[in-house]
């Protein structure tokens, strides 16, 4: 999807809006050049620090441009995920950004099409929901049936909804570069 020029404008917008924010950068990032940056994707931006996750905030779908969803998801990222607190200026030369650009989601009629290593997972229910980027599963060495019961998990649900008709599974693919 993306060139190796566009995936580094994209880190270094990351990057610099987080380092903005924090008053370590100036000037604010400005919108590249380029199609690409008006088009729009799903999205996570993830932090991490000494190979721990620091923050991961995303859009399933594709609501913004890419380049609104960048500054918007870095910022939510690093000052706004509820799991951790906000990143510190001491914090900054230790973050390393990860960016995921989704594919649509596709409703999974049968588990046996969840592909590890190329698939994350969107689980939905009237009660609750949760995703689970590819690299989750790779990261953990979990097989097809682990990644199903953790994105549940992840959801807040039971694992027995996994069998309730109200659940849908989707499965997306992403491009992952950090």
């Amino acid at each position: 999807m993306l060139t190796d020029e566009e995936k580094k404008l994209c880190l270094d917008i990351a990057r610099s809006t987080i380092g903005h924010k924090l008053g370590l950068i100036t000037p604010k990032p400005e919108c590249p050049e380029g199609n690409i940056f008006q088009q729009k994707f799903g999205m996570f931006v993830s932090l991490h620090k000494k190979g721990n996750l620091r923050g991961c905030i995303g859009y399933i779908k594709p609501y913004n441009t890419l380049y609104k969803s960048l500054v918007d998801l870095s910022l939510s990222a690093a000052f706004a995920d509820t799991r951790f607190t906000a990143v510190q200026k001491s914090e900054f030369a230790d973050l390393e950004i990860e960016i995921s650009l989704l594919s649509p989601l596709y409703e999974v009629k049968n588990t046996d099409e969840i592909m590890i290593g190329r698939d994350g997972l969107y689980i939905q229910h009237p009660l609750s929901s949760g995703l689970l980027l590819p690299q989750v599963a790779t990261k953990y060495d979990w097989d097809r049936d682990t990644f199903l019961l953790e994105t549940c998990r992840k959801a807040g649900l039971p694992t027995s909804y996994l069998k309730d008709e109200a659940t849908k599974i989707y499965r997306f693919e992403a491009e992952i570069f950090s």
